[in-house]
């Protein structure tokens, strides 16, 4: 370990865990040690407000046209469904 704390994993360890360049590991210590693990990580959006507000547009307009055939046909179904006879 270095003074600054890094750790250097040895290329055959790296190799054998699937570990690549830049991936992200945490650290936890347990009762026999320290464990390290490969971290999940997800890509995070940032939108402006005004693309927040196109959004919030598409969804109103998606809501108002489902709205609209739902109560075009009953059951959400486009087709009508056959009737039954009674005898």
């Amino acid at each position: 370990m270095t003074s600054r704390g890094v750790i250097t994993l040895p290329a055959r360890l790296r190799r054998a865990l699937g570990l690549k360049p830049d991936d992200i590991l945490i650290a936890e210590t347990t009762p026999d040690g320290l464990l390290l693990r490969p971290a999940v990580t997800l890509p995070v959006e940032l939108y402006a407000q005004e693309r927040e507000r196109e959004f919030d547009e598409g969804e109103a307009e998606l809501a108002a046209a489902m709205g609209t055939r739902e109560r075009a046909s009953p059951g959400g179904s486009s087709a009508a469904a056959p009737r039954k006879r009674r005898r």
